[in-house]
């Protein structure tokens, strides 16, 4: 059988991912106190950041400029919070993407969680080895 869901590949993409991701962050138990309460985030300034970033990303776009990791540090978050994050992203691109740059997607999300976990201290790093 055909796969019916097509790759992500412009900036409309991003916006539908974007939008469907947070939408379900927004009424998570675990993840909406700490954007809606404790961060108090604007979605509609938040939301045109993620599009740029994730255009950033996987498309080479240039349009993103930030330190995301310094807005991430100093809200009261643990391994589960970036579990939960990371599940629902992960869900969410396999919901509406099939292909390499959904791929991509999940690939970047996940090494963002863990590099983010490890810079926090909420998990060890380990030393690569060559």
């Amino acid at each position: 059988m055909k796969n019916l869901k097509s790759d992500l590949t412009d900036a409309a993409d991003i916006r539908w991912l974007i939008d469907a991701f947070y939408a379900k962050v927004q009424v998570d138990p675990l993840l909406s106190p700490v954007f809606n309460d404790v961060a108090k985030v604007d979605w509609s300034h938040h939301l045109p950041v993620m599009y740029q970033f994730w255009e950033t990303l996987l498309f080479r776009s240039g349009g993103y400029e930030g330190n995301p990791f310094l807005k991430h540090v100093v809200l009261p978050v643990d391994s589960g919070h970036f579990q939960q994050w990371l599940s629902l992203f992960l869900g969410t691109v396999d919901e509406l993407y099939s292909g390499p740059k959904a791929e991509e997607a999940k690939t970047r999300a996940a090494m963002i969680a863990d590099v983010f976990q490890r810079r926090m201290g909420l998990i060890k790093s380990t030393p690569l080895s060559l």
